[in-house]
Order: structure tokens, then sequence, then C-alpha cells
């Protein structure tokens, strides 16, 4: 069999066939804010991990009762046994259709394995515990939605500064897309940069989705220096389909154990192999909010970075997974056992 990596250079990424059909269908642009009724009887199944986001979740799930669309949306928020408030704040939110609370800690990938065992929609939309979202945005992936399409937005970094309320305060006006790293990049120079390898000698200004026409041109296993086409899928936003996430056996649950990071790259690297096409939505960017000791947990984070790396490296020289849809519930259903899940 083929590995991972040499099946992803079999796949293509173009995708413009699907986004032209899209607007000829509907009149709607690929990249427009949709209106509401543009996802009349389509379903989502929005699924939230989260560990210790009290400081956000309040502002998040306001975000999303704040939602306008016609689409048969669930959520289902699965707290990663947080040490806060985070699952007495999405038990009693109106907005969370199902709240899991896990055991003890076991990760993201464990959490969002768990969210999407439960899940009812073919589509599940992966969203952060501190993403703060437009109004348009569950409209915008439903409208768009399709068996054979991992569907990516985009986040806005915003440092945490806490209003007279407690809340954190969002700046003016909405999430803008260059905030992000695959559309707006500026590297190091003279530093090895991890994920390639590649030492940058010259200053560049980076523009990852506009060089790669919307990812397109890094199908077959190509890049654009630091970045292919499963570092596009960052599920802070990310919406994919169900049956093929659950056949390639969801998120691969040893990098919770190693620490932070590349469970998002592999799923994409898995689902691409899968057949799936990775379009982005421009027009759907939520605010990321750092929280209080931003500088802290990013510097944990990226002190494990290297062994998560490592780790989707060896899978990378594996087989594409395939099949594993009774192992993906297997091990979901057994962390449910001993979680508390409450159902409105």
């Amino acid at each position: 069999m083929h590995s991972l990596a040499g099946t992803l250079k079999a796949r293509t990424n173009a995708h413009r066939h699907f986004t032209t059909g899209f607007t000829e269908r509907t009149a709607l642009g690929w990249h427009e804010p949709t209106p509401a009724g543009a996802g009349a009887g389509q379903a989502l199944s929005v699924v939230i991990p989260a560990r210790n986001t009290a400081f956000a979740l309040p502002t998040v799930l306001d975000a999303i009762t704040a939602q306008q669309h016609s689409a048969d949306v669930e959520v289902i928020l699965v707290d990663d046994g947080s040490t806060d408030t985070t699952f007495d704040i999405a038990r009693r939110h109106p907005a969370v259709t199902t709240a899991v609370r896990l055991a003890d800690r076991r990760g993201s990938a464990t959490a969002r394995n768990v969210g999407a065992r439960l899940a009812q929609a073919p589509t599940v939309l992966f969203v952060d515990a501190d993403m703060v979202l437009p109004s348009h945005v569950f409209a915008d992936f439903a409208a768009r939605a399709a068996g054979d399409t991992v569907l990516t937005g985009f986040r806005h970094n915003v440092s945490y500064q806490a209003s007279s309320l407690g809340r954190p305060l969002l700046p003016d006006g909405p999430p803008l897309l260059a905030a992000d790293h695959r559309v707006t990049w500026k590297p190091p120079v003279g530093k090895r940069l991890p994920y390639s390898g590649i030492t940058l000698t010259d200053e560049l200004h980076g523009r990852p989705l506009d060089a790669t026409d919307d990812f397109q041109t890094l199908g077959y296993g190509r890049s654009y220096y630091d970045w292919d086409l499963p570092r596009m899928a960052v599920t802070a936003l990310l919406a994919v389909p169900r049956e093929q996430l659950v056949d390639v056996g969801g998120f691969d649950e040893e990098f919770g154990a190693l620490g932070w990071g590349m469970e998002d790259t592999h799923l994409g690297a898995a689902l691409i192999a899968a057949g799936c096409l990775v379009i982005p939505l421009r027009q759907a960017v939520g605010y990321h909010l750092d929280p209080p000791d931003a500088t802290a947990q990013w510097q944990s984070k990226l002190a494990a970075w290297p062994a998560t790396l490592a780790h989707y490296r060896r899978l990378l020289a594996l087989p594409a997974p395939g099949g594993r849809g009774h192992a993906f519930a297997t091990a979901a259903d057994k962390h449910l056992t001993d979680a508390e899940v409450i159902t409105r």
C-alpha cells in the first residue's frame, strides 16, 4: 500500500469546478457572506472542544446564539477535564445542545472525536472554544458543505483585555482575513523553519492563500515554502464530512498524549488522501481570543511541538488511513462510559 505521504502526491486540489458550480446554482459568490436562507435544508453538527476557557466561552456561545441561518444545527461542547467553570457555562447556555464533561484531561483530539461520535449531521463544523464568529458563518458553511470537501475558515488573534464586566474586549469592526498566517505570513530570516526544514536567506512577505490560488496549487503534495495542503486544515474553524472523518478514524489521539498541535494537520492529510478537496471560505473569519496567560501557554505548547511533529512524520510513512469506522466508534464510546452527558 502507498504511504500517506505517497498518496498525497497523487491527489489534486483543483476545486474551481466546485466553487463555480455553487455560484451558478445559487447566484452567490463563493466568498460572499451568506444570507440565512441559503443554507435551508442543510444540517451542521458544531463540535467545540474546551478546556479552561471560561474567560471566553460566554462570549463565544453568545455569538453562536446570534448566528443567522436556516440550517438544522446542533452544538456539542466537550469539556476536556476543565478545572474552571467551563462545563457549568456550557450546560446552562441555551446555544449548547449537548454538553459533555470527560472524566479527566484526554486532549483536544479525543474531545473532538467524542463530539464527532455524538454528531448527527453529515457535516461536522469544528469551532474552538475561544473563537467568536460573525453572524453569517454557520450559513456560510451550511450552504457550501459537501461529502468530499474540507472547508476552512480563518482566525484573527486578539490579545486578552477584559471589560468592566469581565468579558474579553473585541476590536471594533469585523475580524480581518489578513490577520491569519495562512493569508499574511512573515517568516523569520536565517532561522530554520521547523515544519519544512528550510531556511530563508531573504525577507519574505508571504501570501500563502493568494499565491496558491485558494490552495489549489498545493495539490499533488506540493508546498509554498513552509506551507502544504494539510497545514491549511486548522480546526479553529473547519468543516469536514462526518462519513469521511469516521472512515479515516477521526483524530489520532496520540497527539494529545504527546502535547499540542499537528492532530488537525494529520486529519487534513488523511481526508485529502481519501479524496477530499480543501477549499477556503475567505468570508468566514472569527476573532480568536487569547487567554489571560497566553505567553505561558504558548511556551508550553511550542515546547511540545517537536514531539507532535515527529509523530506526524511517522504517520506520513504509514499507509493512508481508511476503514477505521468501527475502531473510531469503539474508542469514542469508551471515553463516553465515564463522561457526564447533558442533552437538551
